[in-house]
């Protein structure tokens, strides 16, 4: 019977069911909603609050800010009006007393230096307060022609400003706590009879700076030089980062008050009201997104939240997963095949290990495994160091590829990753260390020696190894002192960056014509490129590389290896001849005419160029130089510093001075303005294109040099001696020669400066010769200069054979 007949009732289970899972899903996605909304309201309602009373915080610091600052800018005028008098002051007794009848005649009727002594005594008498009064030559010889370290360069730079000003000058500080002013003593004609410099202790300026009330920030007393600021003294916080206030100027001084603002953290905005304003508005708005949460809540149709995860759970509850991930294995490292260098490798002739550099013969002091021996050696240095990484470079000497190979082999055996660049100049293997971020490099090469000698130039961690640190070398390897690895090789291509990087940077305005000489020398891979990239117009000469040197020795600092380039300058009508030596690191000069332009008259051109945009900035040179280079310097606005002769040597007085510029008389240029501080003939030529193309007036090369001072000189001579004996006989020649009125310096060798002209005689460090020049300002001062040295010179050794 079926349920109707019977009276059962019929089966409603299964829609009932349904119509409730459906209800509880729509009440279930209606509550999640409104949770979600609740959620986004607490989150969004909390940030603005929090907001707003950061940028309350923000606006209380940007009034107290404003306070402060308005605060500090009344300090810096008040203290700047006060120095200002105190300069006035000054000065206005330092014109008065220079100008006294009295004193103008004491100095005409005498000009010896007695005469100056003794009004500058009287000066010093009457000016109250002076520390110190000095007269000086009415030509400034102290300046020009005297010792500068022991003048100060300071002070010369400020008696070269009074000759050029012919007044008396702005008050400065050419000494700590001195406020110093210096100018001429003029007669009734008008002619300067002699300058004077009157220094007064700076204690009044220092008590109106501290006097000023600086609750907050910091004010300076600031010295504008040439090559930038320094600052003399400060009130405030020492704490607070440079300025870029440009002050406010003190009258006829080099002084100006500067003002560092305080500094506040997180400064959003330095306006209150804007400040304020994003305080209050997020701040009401986030309270009311919190008041309206729960209300918005229930007519959602939410429920009280309920406890979310703990966070711990959450992490428990995942871990196993986690767990179940393959972990990706990092990629196998290659072993690079064995590089153990051979035990029964020499240990090298200490009579390699020059002051310098390293150099040999090949074949005797020089072989594969002297090399091997010394890349080990350089290896283990380099990772004393921790560092990892090596650029290797060699010159186009037929030595070279098997000279390299090993000092690789060496290099890799002491764990040290070497990278290879080939056959390039010296100066591309320092551009590689810098472009590939390696700070060290080898360049195999034998620079401007004899065909039969090779060498090497090392660099470890932007530091060119010399004197104590090439010695260091050797005694590793006696010590056995060498560290073991397996260090990898790869080769790399770097003159199109070489080449790129100087054409990038230099583009000349007229397209020059020149004629370039690399003697056969590497540098013919690269050098016309260079000249060509930057806009001007080679005609090739010897750059075929060849390491037999065919046609002449690939040294541009002996005149008789320019005799070819000097004819095809003059055959072709070019601008200019360019030579470059063996390695690529040094540059010589031809002019059209046919004259050689010394390396010393090519670096005034380049300090002068280097000082327009860099005033006072330290030009170095060597003791070979001519005694025209310091006061051409000084009166370009820079300090000159000479120093020892050696590349080496003045890659590292310029780390240690900042100097922006440095040559020598070998025609080794150093750039750091625009450069990377090394000596490279190839930059150094682009620079001499840039500045004689560009020039503003049009000039051809020979006007431009015209301009440069000259007198009469020799080129570099040289006396052979036997095998380490001229650096013994230098320590003699010193100990006996004694030469009537000359300034003597001794730093590199014995130089003699008369205020005509100089002589110097020193040790090379590259070959057992002693090094001669003379300089002067004519031809009898020059004979009179060697005919001294000659009697020196032979009363210490009679056999000598004097090429003069």
């Amino acid at each position: 019977m079926d349920n109707e007949t019977t009276g059962g009732k019929p089966s409603s289970v299964k829609p009932v069911q349904t119509t409730a899972r459906a209800v509880g899903a729509r009440f279930s996605l209606r509550r999640g909603f409104a949770e979600l909304v609740a959620d986004l309201m607490l989150a969004l309602g909390t940030l603005l609050v929090l907001f707003g009373l950061f940028m309350g915080w923000q606006a209380w610091l940007a009034n107290r800010q404003t306070a402060d600052a308005q605060s500090l800018v009344q300090a810096k005028q008040d203290v700047a009006s006060r120095i200002a008098s105190i300069v006035a002051e000054r000065r206005a007794q330092v014109v008065k007393a220079l100008g006294q009848p009295g004193l103008v005649a004491q100095l005409a009727a005498n000009d010896d230096q007695q005469a100056r002594d003794d009004a500058a005594k009287r000066l010093q008498a009457q000016l109250h307060g002076a520390e110190a009064v000095s007269l000086y030559s009415d030509q400034l010889n102290e300046v020009l022609h005297g010792n500068l370290q022991q003048l100060g360069y300071a002070r010369a730079a400020q008696l070269m400003s009074a000759l050029n000003d012919n007044d008396v000058g702005p008050a400065q500080a050419p000494a700590a706590r001195i406020m110093s002013f210096a100018g001429p003593i003029t007669g009734a004609d008008g002619k300067v009879l002699a300058y004077a410099t009157v220094d007064f202790r700076d204690t009044p300026m220092r008590i109106a700076l501290h006097s000023a009330p600086v609750s907050s920030g910091r004010l300076d007393l600031r010295q504008s030089n040439k090559s930038g600021d320094i600052v003399l003294d400060s009130v405030g916080s020492s704490s607070l980062s440079s300025t870029e206030d440009s002050g406010v100027p003190i009258p006829h001084s080099l002084y100006r008050i500067t003002s560092a603002p305080p500094e506040f953290w997180l400064p959003v905005t330095r306006s209150f009201v804007t400040a304020l304003l994003l305080a209050i508005v997020p701040l009401l708005a986030g309270i009311a997104m919190l008041w309206l949460r729960p209300r918005v809540r229930t007519k959602l149709g939410g429920a009280p939240a309920v406890d979310e995860p703990a966070l711990a759970d959450v992490i428990a509850a995942t871990a196993p997963a986690l767990r179940a991930e393959p972990t990706a294995k990092p990629a196998a490292k290659t072993e690079p095949e064995s590089t153990a260098a051979p035990d029964s490798d020499p240990i090298p002739d200490a009579g390699i290990f020059r002051a310098y550099d390293i150099r040999g013969v090949v074949g005797q002091t020089l072989t594969e495994g002297v090399a091997r021996q010394l890349g080990r050696a350089i290896g283990s240095a380099v990772r004393d160091k921790e560092l990892s990484e090596i650029v290797v470079g060699r010159d186009g000497r037929l030595s070279g590829p098997m000279l390299s190979g090993a000092l690789i082999e060496g290099l890799r055996a002491a764990g040290v990753d070497v990278i290879d660049i080939g056959a390039v100049p010296t100066p591309v293997s320092y551009f590689a260390a810098y472009q590939l971020n390696t700070g060290s490099c080898v360049s195999v090469t034998g620079s401007h020696n004899p065909p039969d000698y090779n060498g090497f130039k090392v660099v470890i961690g932007g530091e060119t190894l010399a004197e104590d640190a090439i010695q260091d070398l050797h005694q590793r390897i006696v010590d056995g002192r060498l560290t073991e690895g397996h260090g990898s090789l790869r080769q790399y291509d770097i003159l199109p960056e070489y080449i790129e990087r100087i054409a990038s940077d230099i583009q000349v305005g007229r397209a020059l014509k020149v004629v370039v000489d690399c003697g056969n020398g590497i540098a013919g891979d690269t050098a016309p490129g260079v000249v060509r990239a930057i806009g001007c117009e080679p005609t090739l000469l010897y750059c075929e590389v060849d390491g037999n040197f065919p046609n002449h020795h690939p040294d541009p600092s002996d005149p008789k290896n320019l005799a070819d380039l000097v004819l095809t300058v003059k055959k072709t009508g070019a601008d200019l001849g360019l030579a470059f030596d063996g390695d690529g690191d040094r540059l010589g000069v031809v002019t059209r005419d046919g004259e050689i332009v010394y390396p010393d008259r090519v670096l005034m051109l380049f300090a002068q160029d280097v000082l327009t945009r860099n005033p006072g900035a330290t030009i170095l040179y060597d003791v070979k130089c001519t005694g025209h280079l310091q006061p051409l310097i000084l009166k370009a606005g820079g300090s000159p510093l000479m120093w020892k002769t050696g590349h080496s040597l003045i890659k590292a007085k310029m780390k240690e001075t900042g100097a922006q510029l440095a040559g020598e008389m070998s025609g080794h240029f150093f750039f750091r303005e625009r450069w990377y501080g090394f000596d490279d003939g190839v930059y150094a030529a682009a620079r001499l294109l840039e500045i004689l193309a560009d020039d503003p007036e049009g000039r051809t090369p020979e006007q431009i040099f015209a301009t440069l001072p000259k007198g009469v000189s020799t080129p570099e001579l040289h006396v052979p001696m036997a095998e380490g004996q001229n650096h013994p006989f230098i320590v003699r020649f010193r100990e006996r020669a004694h030469f009537e009125g000359a300034r003597l310096t001794t730093i590199d060798g014995l130089r003699a400066d008369w205020p005509d002209g100089w002589g110097l005689v020193r040790a090379s460090n590259t070959t057992p010769v002693l090094v001669l020049r003379f300089d002067a300002d004519d031809p009898d001062a020059l004979k009179r200069i060697q005919d001294a040295f000659r009697s020196q010179l032979l009363a210490c050794d009679s056999t000598l054979e004097l090429p003069f």
